[in-house]
């Protein structure tokens, strides 16, 4: 299930959504145009190691890393292929412009910033001991995508749905779209670690929850 498209219109111009999208697009094709060893240099400087956020583990002081508290932003710019950046900008681009419409542009840097650093900590504290870097933006999506669920549950959203061979579009409420998303979150938290799925889905349902729980703190008074 991929959605396209909302019919949720807004009042003002998403520009934080838009800088955000732009800012990791320019910061994904450095990435992807440095050198192998470069790149993955790249990753383990700015990426989030959660035993070395906790404390039990150093990198090579040769790495010239961020202090392992900046990575849990530095970490939010990073992704580690096309699918995985281009995917996580269209949940931005489909689900963020309502929620900054909703926020004002301040509260909506924030508010994203807050939802990926709980993301991110959320992660770390269900996987102490990983010594792998966790990028991407999809935290601080998550908790878009849970707020987005609280203000617009009715609104409609049209998917694309694979069936087999065949491929159709439907227009569904929000809330079977992000309540799936989240279902998927669960049952894969449930059945395999981070490490074997290459996924940090702790960071998802992390994200999300403190999205759900921020919006009515964040939302403008109508």
């Amino acid at each position: 299930m991929i959605p396209l498209h909302d019919d949720n219109p807004t009042r003002s111009i998403p520009i934080i959504t838009i800088a955000l999208i732009a800012v990791c697009g320019v910061v994904f094709l450095v990435q992807v145009t440095a050198e192998p060893r470069a790149a993955i240099e790249l990753i383990y400087r700015f990426g989030v190691i959660p035993t070395v956020l906790l404390g039990d583990a150093e990198l090579p002081e040769a790495l010239g890393a961020l202090p392992a508290w900046a990575t849990v932003v530095s970490s939010m710019f990073l992704h580690g292929g096309w699918l995985h950046m281009l995917g996580n900008m269209l949940y931005l681009w489909l689900f963020g412009n309502n929620i900054e419409d909703a926020m004002g542009h301040g509260r909506f840097v924030v508010f994203y910033l807050v939802c990926g650093i709980l993301a991110t900590l959320a992660h770390g504290i269900a996987e102490p001991g990983s010594e792998i870097p966790t990028i991407g933006a999809s935290g601080a999506i998550s908790g878009v995508l849970g707020a987005y669920l609280v203000l617009y549950p009715r609104a409609r959203v049209l998917v694309l749905i694979f069936l087999g061979f065949f491929v159709q579009t439907v227009r569904l409420p929000a809330v079977i779209v992000l309540g799936f998303w989240i279902v998927l979150q669960l049952f894969s938290a449930v059945t395999q670690s981070a490490e074997a799925s290459g996924v940090a889905v702790f960071a998802h349902i992390g994200g999300f929850v403190t999205g759900m729980a921020l919006i009515s703190l964040f939302k403008r008074e109508v």
